[in-house]
Order: structure tokens, then sequence, then C-alpha cells
């Protein structure tokens, strides 16, 4: 575990937040899949498992950077 931890922290966190950008609206036309996906959620109709797995496809980015960030954070506050 200790790996993953070393490898978040060594990336470039312009780059993470440029790539969690492009993954959230990604496709940008005609319809963000991560927004259409949302929409089929409080809509009941996501029951298909591979538009589950797109919603987690899609957040990965935004995720990794706010664990890279959090890591940041608190390296900070810890001196």
């Amino acid at each position: 575990m200790a790996g993953i931890w070393k490898f978040i922290d060594s990336m470039s966190t312009p780059l993470l937040a440029i790539g969690a950008v492009l993954l959230l609206l990604a496709p940008f036309f005609p319809e963000p899949h991560l927004l259409e996906k949302l929409r089929m959620l409080q809509a009941g109709t996501l029951t298909k498992p591979l538009d589950v797995a797109d919603i987690f496809v899609h957040l990965s980015g935004a995720v990794v950077l706010a664990l890279h960030l959090w890591r940041r954070f608190r390296k900070t506050r810890s001196g």
C-alpha cells in the first residue's frame, strides 16, 4: 500500500487536475457520460453493470486528485 501512496504523492497536481476535468467531462459532445449516468441514476434506469462501472471510471481522476490534495494538506499541517 505504501507504494501506491508514494506514486500518488509523486504526481503533478496540475496534471492531475487537468486529467480529472477531462475524465469528468469526456466525451464533451453531445453530453458528458457522467452527467448522463447521474441522470439515469436519478431516474432509476441505471441498471446495467457497464453503466455503473462507467460512473467509477469517470470519477476516478477526481478521486485520485482528492487523495493527492488530502495527502499534501496533511503533510503541510504536520510539518
